[in-house]
């Protein structure tokens, strides 16, 4: 199935906030969460700089969401493979639809999610996939420390 512009336009926004989260000293992971066209809110990873092993990048985003009567009619685009935390909430709130810029340099939940009836797509983005690449090579101990290794 092709991204539509409107998805094409959430993959770069995750992208971006991951590429936020690395200009301030953390892991570049980003996300978006949107309904339809709307954008409800965006995070990036800030376990280094609020020294919170839980903000993760799609945490972070769902926080600054709030409250919402529902999911069910949402999209969460992730810069990078959800973790089983991550990928464990979005099970919990029912979002039903998840679009993953890069699989490569980490992923593995992507089954996970797609039993639960969650549509998974790998957007294959390259500069998420560059990015990370870049990171993980620089940064080992502290990729280690996030993906808990």
């Amino acid at each position: 199935m092709p991204l539509s512009p409107t998805d094409l336009g959430f993959i770069e926004l995750s992208f971006e906030e991951a590429k936020r989260s690395l200009e301030q000293g953390g892991l570049p992971i980003g996300s978006a969460l949107a309904r339809g066209a709307t954008l409800i809110a965006s995070g990036h990873n800030q376990r280094v700089q609020q020294g919170d092993p839980i903000a993760h990048g799609e945490m972070d985003c769902l926080r600054k969401a709030g409250r919402q009567l529902t999911y069910r009619n949402t999209t969460l685009y992730t810069s990078l493979s959800p973790c089983m935390m991550c990928a464990g909430t979005i099970v919990q709130f029912k979002i039903p639809r998840v679009v993953i810029n890069d699989t490569i340099n980490f992923g593995g939940n992507e089954a996970f999610l797609r039993s639960h009836g969650i549509e998974v797509i790998d957007a294959a983005h390259a500069p998420s996939i560059d990015q990370m690449r870049t990171f993980i090579a620089a940064n080992p101990a502290l990729w280690n420390e996030d993906i808990m290794e």
